[in-house]
């Protein structure tokens, strides 16, 4: 029985010997980050670094540092050099990649001048071939505000209030009192708040009422660092009420004893005061003043940056408009399947409410015809799920001579460019039905096209992410806007232009609202989605 045991042992380590050897032969391998978060100063450099094992030369790989999404693009590296059209607006011209080990598997990206909206989760992605691996790293930015302020406010429930203020923290500090023996004393309240850049102010309030613990300290400190900053205060024994028979009177000497200080501190403050307000107040202005000058400057380069690049970039859908022209769709009620109901204005469809059990497409077009120039317009959707039934809408552009009778295929080979909504899960109409993974279902959902370049994108118009994009399509002959409903509670209502337009260019072309023939698509068109898969 030995024997038998010994040789199973034996016979499963060569095995494991046998896949220790494959696995080496084999181009299989991981992506290892940091295993513990990179913490950096506000306003500093910092590298987010990864490696592969087993150890191997990354030269010709597909290298991407990117954020939450794939799109959302920190770094990218293929071809052996830098690619900067997929970038962040934000990244561009403050990343480059470290690659003095890239023949090792070891590389990093540099980030320079440290923002807080750098803080947060980052992933690093490495592609060979077919075989592709990613790690996760998280970047701590740490700010290291003012040393707090400590002021004496006044008399209060027998004591003294005090209150202390830090500026210019982040992430959030913690804030402490201390006695002068250095025993904790917790706070009356605390409060804090964020400024424009993400930094944190902090207050927190105290009231001393023992004036054998006259002299109290305040630190504020970063959570993650460590770093504190620690001011005193010593608050004079006569502020201190005492219980006497001559409390009343204390009462009303510390009240006079008061306003003679207070008076006292005024004219030296106001003889202060006079002197500097005039240059302070110009201080202040001209501050203002750059500051909105630099505000400007950088909104108008990325602005530009995003204007020299715009058609490989999905971001930004507002700034994407002033490329198109906006367009109030209105429906043609000719082309309305009975199944549909459409208001007086022909903005508004809505699936009637009636007892046939019709199982064609329903569908309508829009009045627009549009064969050159790029135009867009809004849509708002509406639906109920349902258990018993299946409640669907579908939208986009289609061909002016499309079959639209019966059960008809919605795709791209049929010259259809749509995405679709089945009881809440949205896709992509192309040749096999695309399923999208959004971060937010779209309600409100904005049609852009481009008939130059042969390009029907989909964007949702709240936060302005992107939907989806056909791309390299050849457009020919007369394009109209195209609806279909299916179910009780799903309607759909296209929106005015005036409520979405926003400062177009005097330069955009003009829309041209033609009708021409109809020509013969015999090459089938394959959609691209304009994100990586």
């Amino acid at each position: 029985m030995l024997d038998s045991l010994h040789f199973s042992l034996s016979t499963d380590l060569f095995s494991l010997l046998l896949l220790q050897v494959s696995m080496w032969g084999s181009d299989t391998f991981v992506v290892i980050g940091p295993s513990e978060p990179i913490v950096a100063m506000l306003g500093a450099d910092t590298m987010l670094p990864c490696r592969v094992s087993p150890v191997m030369s990354v030269e010709d790989m597909e290298l991407r540092w990117f954020r939450s999404q794939f799109s959302e693009a920190v770094y990218v590296y293929q071809d052996g050099k830098e690619q900067v059209g997929e970038q962040l607006v934000d990244f561009k011209g403050r990343t480059e990649l470290v690659k003095d080990y890239i023949t090792e598997g070891r590389v990093s990206v540099r980030i320079r001048s440290l923002q807080v909206s750098d803080n947060g989760m980052y992933k690093c992605f490495f592609k060979k071939g077919s075989d592709f691996e990613e790690a996760t790293l998280e970047l701590k930015v740490i700010g290291l505000g003012s040393v707090p302020r400590i002021l004496m406010v006044g008399p209060e429930d027998e004591g003294i209030q005090v209150t202390c203020t830090g500026k210019g923290w982040f992430p959030q500090p913690e804030i402490q009192w201390k006695d002068e023996r250095g025993e904790k004393i917790p706070s009356l309240s605390e409060d804090q708040t964020q400024d424009d850049d993400g930094l944190f102010q902090i207050k927190a309030s105290l009231i001393v009422r023992d004036s054998s613990k006259r002299k109290v300290s305040c630190s504020v400190k970063n959570p993650l660092f460590g770093e504190e900053q620690v001011e005193s205060i010593s608050i004079p024994e006569p502020f201190f009420p005492r219980a006497s028979p001559w409390k009343p009177a204390f009462a009303v000497t510390l009240y006079i004893l008061g306003i003679c200080l207070i008076a006292v501190l005024f004219l030296i403050r106001k003889h202060k005061q006079d002197n500097l307000r005039v240059s302070e107040v110009e201080k202040e202005k001209e501050d203002i003043k750059q500051a909105r000058d630099s505000l400007q400057a950088e909104l108008g380069r990325r602005k530009e940056l995003y204007r020299q690049d715009w058609k490989k970039a999905n971001i930004y859908a507002d700034w994407r408009k002033e490329q198109f022209k906006a367009v109030t769709a209105v429906l043609a009620a000719d082309t309305a399947h009975p199944n549909l109901d459409l208001s007086e204005d022909r903005r508004h469809v809505y699936w009637a409410e009636n007892d046939s059990q019709n199982c064609d497409i329903c569908s309508v077009l829009g009045q627009d015809c549009f064969t050159q120039d790029r135009h867009y317009w809004v849509v708002e959707v509406n639906m109920e799920i349902k258990d018993d039934a299946e409640n669907r809408w579908a939208l986009g552009v289609c061909s002016e001579t499309v079959k639209r009778d019966g059960w008809f295929k919605e795709q791209p080979e049929k010259n259809f460019w749509l995405v679709a909504c089945t009881n809440g899960e949205i896709e992509a109409l192309t040749s096999t039905p695309k399923p999208l993974s959004l971060r937010q279902h779209p309600k409100k959902i904005g049609v852009f096209l481009n008939w130059k370049d042969g390009d029907v994108s989909f964007y949702n118009m709240i936060d302005g992410s992107h939907i989806y994009s056909f791309t390299g399509i050849t457009l020919c002959g007369t394009l109209r806007p195209y609806f279909s409903l299916q179910g009780s509670g799903t309607s759909v209502t296209i929106c005015s232009a005036s409520d979405h337009t926003d400062n177009h260019p005097d330069s955009l072309p003009k829309t041209s609202v033609v009708h021409e023939k109809d020509c013969d698509v015999s090459i089938s068109q394959e959609a691209n989605s304009l994100l990586p898969q």
